[in-house]
């Protein structure tokens, strides 16, 4: 099974307030067991509607640095959010920045998905690639 843990969120107010619509940054750490094994840094740029707006929930764009493992190869890959996230859950589609692989993961293409449910602590994802 493909999945991430939540290791730190660290989550601030751009502008906006609490409550009504505002734009946040977070900063956190995932680890990953799976098809991909090692740890990750991501930054989110987060869009909350506000309460009472029933027409989504949550949008963020975010970047991912992976360290570790895909299929036993060593080395690292940046990977492009689009998240979305309500009282429901979370699930975002990514794809690899063209480029950004590390050794033996050099030359990294591909994308993928991550689901969870809020308050659960591991995600599922998938990923196809090819190097």
């Amino acid at each position: 099974m493909n999945t991430f843990v939540m290791k730190n969120w660290d989550e601030s107010i751009v502008s906006g307030t609490e409550g009504g619509p505002r734009v946040a940054y977070a900063h956190a750490t995932l680890a990953y067991s799976g098809l991909i094994e090692g740890e990750s840094i991501v930054d989110y740029l987060l869009y909350y509607a506000g309460e009472g707006y029933d027409g989504g929930g949550t949008t963020a764009p975010g970047f991912e640095r992976v360290e570790g493992s895909v299929d036993g190869r060593k080395g690292s890959f940046v990977i492009k959010h689009d998240t979305g996230f309500d009282a429901k859950g979370v699930s975002s589609v990514f794809t690899v920045v063209e480029g950004s692989g590390t050794g033996e993961l050099a030359g990294i293409t591909g994308s993928g998905t991550t689901t969870g449910v809020i308050g659960e602590p591991a995600m599922s994802y998938t990923f196809a690639f090819e190097i």
